[in-house]
């Protein structure tokens, strides 16, 4: 379920850092908490071994002999103040007390059967028990051997109790620093998240003073190279096209108007003539006709504008197999019915099998296009030539013609929606600049290319390569 008040970039880059921080502390004191106790309950073991050793080893081998001036007094003057704390027992080798240290105040240390049985295999034994009382008690136990034979236990043991409290007092130390730690990490997340994300809060401030009217705007890059640069460069590499979009569409409406002006304004002149004045029918008649090629012509220009807008926008969205062999004779007859009163000969020039994945109707409209673009600029007595052939899994298309030419700075202009580099006699066949238009969005759409070859004087040839089918 979408929060109410969905928190901000800011506070949620904070809540995971503090989050992060908190589960790495968490698992850093606990790490840290379970290597100290281990430490100390190690230093407590050394400590213990350490004492049952001089024990051991000063006349408390053979049975009945005592240390003097006693054992507690030997172990202070042998081991010194790590001894103060400690106290011992030995028991005879069935397990009962022979000798108890007075700090034992009467008790007896328990011998478990692990430790008895560890004892005989000559190996010590530590241990944590509960005395009768409830006292906790760290306690190790040692086997003195003499020849080869068990002749006495001996444990020493050391209150639990200050090694709780040390434990004790780090776990409350850690607790008490943890949410410090955490306050301290919430401040630092917030200001390394407001630090951060300012340069967001410039490149959002600057994409909002940016508006249709003013795409010429850029949003400033720091120079940094990281990845907020790389979103200004991907923010102003966006405005670039949209600026081209917008120019685009500015010049297309205004071209696309001036094209509907042109045969409206006809219209309604004729129309303004035949009613100044009474008027036998047969100019009535006339008026109508000229009237109704400018309809023609609108319509014609309405659906090829809404071809071209299509065809842009992605609008061909069959895919089928289509074989351009039988497409490229309907072109051809088509041709000869306007080659042929322009005294043009039209021929095909080669012609192989091609499939390509498109729409058939797109194709033959942009094949036709090219044609008909070639009559229309091939003087009387000229010829132009059609091929179809297969180079390298393409299938290539082409319309050669003996016109007049194309110098080479206008061959890209050609392709734009409305320019005709010979605008009078274009406006004479009734052409308005959108036929290699059309031609080139089609063929772009089917995946393909369009290119031209041509020089003042020595004709053109103009290209399509599309992909064979699979």
């Amino acid at each position: 379920m979408t929060p109410r008040w969905p928190l901000s970039l800011r506070a949620r880059l904070t809540l995971w850092y503090t989050s992060v921080l908190v589960t790495i502390l968490v698992v850093a004191s606990t790490a840290s908490y379970t290597l100290f106790q281990r430490s100390v309950m190690r230093d407590l073991d050394a400590s213990l071994l350490l004492v049952a050793h001089v024990i051991r080893d000063t006349g408390s081998a053979v049975p009945g002999t005592v240390l003097v001036p006693g054992p507690d007094a030997a172990v202070e003057g042998l081991v010194g103040p790590e001894g103060l704390d400690k106290f011992f027992q030995f028991l005879d080798p069935g397990g009962a007390p022979a000798f108890r240290s007075r700090r034992l105040r009467g008790r007896t240390l328990p011998l478990s059967p692990e430790a008895a049985a560890n004892a005989r295999l000559g190996r010590e034994t530590f241990e944590t028990v509960t005395l009768p009382a409830g006292e906790r008690v760290r306690l190790v136990t040692v086997p003195i051997v003499q020849e080869h034979h068990l002749v006495r236990f001996v444990q020493v043991g050391m209150p639990l109790r200050p090694a709780e409290q040390t434990l004790r007092h780090y776990v409350e130390t850690l607790l008490a620093l943890v949410p410090v730690g955490l306050v301290l990490a919430s401040a630092g997340g917030a200001a390394i998240a407001r630090t951060a994300l300012r340069p967001v809060g410039d490149i959002s401030l600057a994409a909002r003073r940016i508006t249709a009217e003013a795409l010429g705007e850029r949003i400033a890059v720091r120079g940094t190279g990281d990845e907020l640069d790389h979103l200004a460069e991907t923010l102003n590499g966006m405005l670039a096209r949209l600026e081209g979009a917008f120019a685009h569409m500015r010049r297309f409406a205004a071209d696309a108007a001036h094209e509907l002006r042109t045969p409206l304004t006809a219209l309604k002149g004729g129309m303004e003539v035949a009613l100044r004045a009474r008027r036998d029918p047969e100019e009535y008649r006339a008026v109508l006709r000229s009237s109704l090629e400018e309809v023609e012509r609108l319509i014609a220009l309405s659906e090829d504008l809404l071809l071209f807008s299509r065809t842009e926008a992605g609008g061909l969205r069959t895919r089928a197999a289509v074989d351009l062999e039988p497409v490229l004779l309907e072109v051809f007859d088509l041709g000869l019915r306007l080659a042929q009163p322009a005294g043009i000969t039209l021929r095909v020039e080669a012609s192989e099998p091609a499939r390509v994945a498109g729409d058939e109707a797109a194709l033959r409209r942009a094949c036709r296009n090219l044609v008909e673009n070639a009559i229309k600029y091939t003087p009387s007595g000229g010829k132009v030539e059609l091929a179809l052939t297969r180079e390298g899994g393409e299938a290539c298309l082409s319309v050669r013609d003996s016109g007049p030419g194309i110098e080479p700075a206008d061959i890209e202009r050609i392709f734009q929606p409305f320019v005709r580099l010979d605008a009078a006699r274009a406006r004479a066949t009734g052409g308005a600049g959108l036929g290699l238009a059309i031609a080139r969005s089609i063929v772009q759409a089917h995946g393909g290319t369009i290119t031209v070859l041509s020089a003042p004087g020595a004709g053109s040839e103009f290209t399509i390569r599309l992909p064979l089918a699979a």
